[in-house]
């Protein structure tokens, strides 16, 4: 299997990365780091994660960033729908689906 990214995701990330590294250089590449960690186990196991909306988009939280993946599978692999902030505007992606 294998991920990628809804257009609007892609852009998310890349600003979040954007900020972070805005912040504190180096930032922005840890970001990158735990985030593609965390992709590959989304890709390896996709189930591993509860259902934050039926039937099955799952969300995946970073630990050092408050982030999460919201995403689900696909028949090429996992589509990641979001790059989406804990704290702010839940369920903005819904659009997406």
């Amino acid at each position: 299997m294998s991920y990628s990214f809804h257009p609007a995701a892609e852009a998310e990330f890349l600003e979040a990365i954007g900020y972070y590294e805005s912040k504190i250089p180096g930032l922005g590449e840890a970001l990158i780091i735990e985030f593609e960690a965390l992709a590959h186990l989304i890709d390896d196991s996709p189930n591993a994660w509860q259902v934050a909306l039926e039937p099955a988009i799952r969300r995946a939280p970073l630990r050092r960033f408050p982030l999460s993946i919201v995403y689900r599978e696909a028949a090429d692999g996992v589509q990641i729908l979001a790059v989406a902030h804990d704290r702010r505007r839940p369920q903005y992606w819904l659009g997406r689906l």
